[in-house]
């Protein structure tokens, strides 16, 4: 029990929590206009709204209030954890982590922020969040020492939280993970150098020595703000965590794939042979590898957080898959530990459902079950199906647990089905409601069922996914009125790895979700090791000889070509297999196969693929006026006509103003060709905005308050000076220039 200074008294779950005291701040206008669904329900946003700040008292209230356990009396309110709350409730609120919902004509949620583009606003999500990761790389690296951060709403610079476990080991992973899918739908090479130099660090300051029984493998948490990892000292001393020795040593794997740097290789090995030596058969209390245990001698003594059980063995079976798949490293021993962990896996969690032992912060327990475990599993099956032959009846019974389990509340959000993240016996929950966290946790449900459609064709696991992943992009970016999960934290593992990650899956399993006005490399088979875009043509090389991959072009395909010889298209996908493709006229996806060869050309005649400014690299602070080239050789402002604005209204990352809103000019530093610019309209009024240059058609667009438009002017030649003239200009905004070379 948690007593704070005016009296107020609930039950808190203890994931995550910052003992911290901080003044109550009654707010009841962040209530007010929420449409609420239930009296219970009504109860917890008012009584959030009352003790927002309160990182733990949000918590317990949230849970107590949803089964309609708040009393109140003498001023306070005091909960009770004996009844339980509802498994699901519907919250159709007004706002998403603080910004207004957009539903279609039935009243369910559409994405955001533009809520008729799919493709545009998943993409806003997960490139929103890489923006924000470069920005630290190239500034302060908060995310190799700290887990989250908090930001001032007023100019949104971030400042570390200093309480809190470091995230280190499955950090990494879940960030080789996005690096993973991110790389060849961008192109974008700055992404495997933050990756690569993310890894180098925790090789040179968080791997255990190498006469320990777990030698040389990384530890999965440290201190806040430490340089060194060693655990995190609220659970001990120099204790590492066996599944995310597989989970990250799985990750070194993949980027060894990605750059072909044995060091990564050399480490996923040291894991796998760490896991091997330490392997036990496992019974119903406890798993082939502990929980989490001293990482000399593997012992779970002296230590208040070790503990000798965890479900999560998919992550150590995936390192040794792919080992075995490439060759490399002992494969006999590998098999058999695998087999081991695999026959466990069947007997125990997938009987008994008690998927617990993930998070590198929370105590160990037999009560406190967590989605991620089953849902990972659910995602592994279903993208290795040749591993079981039950693998859709096991996904699918995952994927309806995770829904149905009465360990935590979920929540429908127009339609929208929203899970939080762990609870213990229909009691505690984490995290909050669903205008406050768990947007990593939602986009992993949405993910497997999406997975699920595309491999059994089940509509209604696709408009499932649709929904929830619709609720999952109004949290890109850093929303200025919520918060996630307590206090306000902001963590890098769930709002900019894994979240990312997994929307990013989207677009994999359903590539008619993806940008249909640009071109993709959206998922593969195998790791892909080069990647270049085109003016109508995409080239890539994946690490395997023989991939499958998928794309969606913003061109028609002339020529497909593997190691340069051109292939036939097949009119019917079924028949794909050896070199060839099938190509969809009309969404332009496309599914390559290729074994002969790595290397694949897509040609054809197409735009040129603009390069972008964001207004984030390199980062300037809120109100500073542009004088002169920013980014340096690329344009010039002039002396002080515009100025960077914070993150708001549609736009989720620093963007652009005009000084005067009538208008303003600026210059290329050579002649380029200006491509377009991303115009949001914050005013009450109806807005044009008009884009000339010397020799070129006038573009003129018309803005609707509230509306978000990506301006192209289809310009091809390279112009030095573009005048931007605004009518009605109080609120517009720019962001994300766009421009070509000549």
């Amino acid at each position: 029990m948690l007593i704070d200074n005016r009296g107020l008294r609930i039950r808190y779950a203890p994931h995550r929590y910052e003992r911290r005291e901080k003044s109550l701040k009654v707010g009841l206008d962040w209530v007010m206009g929420e449409r609420v669904r239930g009296g219970a329900a009504g109860i917890c946003w008012l009584a959030m709204a009352m003790v927002r700040g309160l990182a733990g008292l949000v918590l317990g209230v949230c849970a107590a209030a949803a089964a309609g356990q708040v009393t109140t009396g003498s001023g306070a309110f005091e909960t009770h954890a004996s009844q339980g709350f509802p498994v699901v409730s519907v919250v159709d609120a007004g706002t998403i982590a603080g910004r207004e919902v957009q539903l279609d004509s039935g009243g369910k949620l559409l994405p955001w922020p533009v809520g008729e583009d799919t493709g545009f606003s998943y993409s806003d999500y997960f490139l929103s969040q890489w923006t924000i990761d470069w920005d630290q790389y190239q500034r302060q690296r908060l995310q190799y020492f700290y887990c989250c951060f908090d930001f001032d709403r007023t100019t949104y610079e971030m400042t570390p939280d200093k309480n809190w476990a470091n995230s280190t080991g499955y950090l990494r992973a879940m960030s080789e993970g996005f690096v993973e899918r991110l790389y060849p739908y961008t192109g974008d090479a700055r992404t495997v150098e933050y990756l690569e130099n993310f890894f180098d660090y925790e090789m040179a300051h968080g791997l255990t020595p190498a006469d320990y029984a777990y030698a040389s493998v990384p530890y999965a948490s440290g201190n806040p703000g430490s340089a060194k990892y060693t655990g995190w000292s609220n659970h001990g001393e120099d204790f590492i965590e066996p599944h995310v020795v597989g989970e990250d040593g799985y990750a070194y794997l993949r980027l060894y794939e990605m750059t072909g740097k044995t060091k990564y290789l050399r480490e996923a090995i040291l894991c796998a042979e760490a896991l091997v030596k330490n392997f036990k058969k496992g019974d119903a209390a406890n798993s082939p590898w502990p929980y989490r245990c001293h990482g000399k001698d593997g012992s779970l003594k002296e230590g208040k957080g070790m503990f000798p059980y965890s479900a999560n063995v998919v992550e150590p079976i995936m390192l040794f898959d792919e080992l075995i798949r490439l060759k490399q490293g002992d494969m006999a021993e590998y098999a058999r530990v695998r087999a081991g962990a695999w026959d466990w896996l069947m007997a125990y969690p997938m009987k008994n459902n008690v998927w617990v032992g993930y998070f590198e912060d929370v105590p160990g327990s037999m009560e406190d079950m967590n989605n991620v475990i089953p849902l990972e599993l659910a995602r592994y099956l279903l993208l290795h199906p040749e591993k079981d032959p039950l693998w859709r009846e096991h996904a699918r019974a995952l994927m309806e647990w995770v829904k149905t389990t009465p360990r935590w509340p979920k929540y429908l959000v127009h339609g929208a089905l929203v899970t939080t993240e762990q609870g213990s016996g229909g009691k505690d929950f984490c995290c909050n409601l669903p205008g406050e966290c768990c947007d990593s946790h939602s986009a992993r449900l949405a993910s497997v069922e999406a997975f699920y459609f595309a491999m059994t064709g089940d509509a209604a696991y696709k408009e499932a996914a649709y929904r929830t992943y619709n609720w999952v992009t109004y949290w890109q970016g850093l929303p200025g009125k919520a918060h996630a999960p307590f206090s306000n934290q902001w963590w890098f593992t769930d709002e900019f790895a894994d979240g990312p990650r997994r929307m990013m899956d989207a677009f994999w399993a359903v590539p008619e979700w993806a940008p249909g006005d640009e071109s993709h490399l959206l998922g593969s088979s195998s790791v892909v090791t080069k990647m270049r875009y085109g003016a109508g043509s995409v080239t890539w090389s994946t690490f395997d000889m023989g991939s499958s991959d998928v794309l969606r072009l913003n061109f028609l395909p002339e020529t497909v070509s593997v190691g340069g010889r051109a292939v036939a298209r097949v009119r019917d996908v079924k028949a794909l297999k050896g070199d060839g493709y099938w190509f969809d006229d009309v969404t332009r996806v496309m599914r390559v196969v290729h074994a002969g060869s790595r290397d694949v050309d897509v040609e054809g005649v197409g735009p040129a693929v603009p390069r972008v400014i964001t207004f984030d690299d390199p980062h300037v602070a809120a109100g500073i006026k542009l004088v002169g080239q920013y980014p340096s050789g690329v344009v010039d402002w002039g002396e002080g006509g515009w100025e960077i604005s914070v993150p708001g209204g549609k736009f989720a990352t620093f963007n652009l103003k005009l000084v005067k809103v009538e208008g303003g000019e600026f210059s290329f530093y050579a002649p380029r060709v200006f491509a377009g610019i991303d115009v949001y309209n914050g005013g009450d009024r109806e807005t044009s905005v008009a884009v000339a240059s010397e020799g070129m058609n006038a573009v003129t667009v018309v803005v609707k308050p509230g509306e978000l438009r990506r301006v192209r002017t289809g310009w091809v030649l390279a112009s030095s000076r573009v005048k931007v003239s605004v009518a009605n200009g109080e609120g517009v905004r720019f962001d994300n220039l766009a421009w070509g070379m000549p």
